[in-house]
Order: C-alpha cells, then structure tokens, then sequence
C-alpha cells in the first residue's frame, strides 16, 4: 500500500526511510511502533516529571500515592497489594513508604485480624497531596495532547488496550483479593 502523499511527517517517518534505504527488512511497522510509542512516552514522563519535582516527589512515590487514593476510603491496602497494583517491587515499596511516612503522607497500621500484617493508609495530608497531584499531572497530559483531536485520542486509547490485551496485559490477580 502506498502512502499517503497529505499525512504528515515525523522524526520516525525520516528514520524508516533511511532504513528501507540501508537495510528494507529493518523497516517493519513494528519498528514505527515501538519508536512513536517511546517518543510519546517520553514526552508524556517529562510533563509528568516537571508536575512531580515541582511538589518534591519522585515519579514511584507519586504512584504509591496515587494508589492508595484510588483505593476505596480509608484509602487503605496492604503493602502486598499497593505493590502489585502500583507495579512496583514489595522492596522498593518499602524503601518509598517510608520517605511518605517521613513527610506525613502515609501511615501504617496494625491489622487486628493478622498480627504479622499491616495496613498502609494515606493520611488526611496524604489524601489531599494525592488529589491535587493527580489534578495536576492530569492537566499536563492535557497540555500535552491539546493538539490532538478528542476522537484521536479515545481511537489510540483502544487501539493501545487492545494491543496490550493481545500482548497478555491484564489484571494481576491481587493478593489478598478474589
């Protein structure tokens, strides 16, 4: 299929060509793919860093926060959990909630009902960090993407899912949960 003469040109496109020049079996859509997707999530982690070092937080305490406000009120998980949700390690899980604990923003507690278990919970200072952090990074991505028309983005949101769903992406079965 040839291509469209109208649509515009990225830095990826020159890239391709030079490979379909050098080497044509380099040049694969997989190629273009993994190479928009890296562009656009570096875009997407530099307007999320600048929101996050602004409030003094690293992009893993942020997540930790994050997650436990989706959380259900109290906005509360055991450590297992907030690690496998927020896709981070049970040990550096540790290392960030105690740099939160430090700053006031989460607290742990004793469950009654297993002594060798605890709770992770966002305190009230936690919890209002939390919102105006999401509120904040959200409207970054927002900036980011204001050139793209509404109904490119929701497309790319599916496609990407759909992707992902075909890669094997889906929920982690959630210690402690089901």
């Amino acid at each position: 299929m040839a291509e469209d003469p109208q649509r515009r040109r990225d830095r990826v496109d020159e890239m391709v060509e030079a490979w379909r020049r050098e080497l044509p079996e380099a040049a694969t859509v997989e190629l273009e793919i993994v190479k928009r997707l890296g562009r656009l999530s570096g875009r997407a982690e530099f307007a999320t860093q600048e929101v996050l070092a602004a409030a003094g937080l690293t992009y893993a305490e942020f997540d930790v926060l994050a997650t436990l406000r989706r959380a259900a009120p109290p906005h509360r998980l055991k450590p297992g959990q907030l690690a496998a949700r927020s896709m981070l390690t049970t040990g550096g899980t540790s290392n960030i909630l105690q740099r939160l604990s430090a700053a006031g923003l989460v607290e742990r507690e004793a469950d009654p009902a297993d002594r060798r278990s605890s709770w992770v919970r966002l305190t009230p200072l936690g919890v209002r960090r939390a919102e105006e952090l999401a509120r904040a990074t959200g409207d970054a991505h927002g900036r980011l993407f204001a050139p793209v028309p509404e109904a490119d983005l929701r497309a790319l949101a599916d496609l990407l899912r759909d992707v992902l769903v075909s890669l094997g992406d889906a929920p982690p079965a959630l210690p402690g949960e089901g």
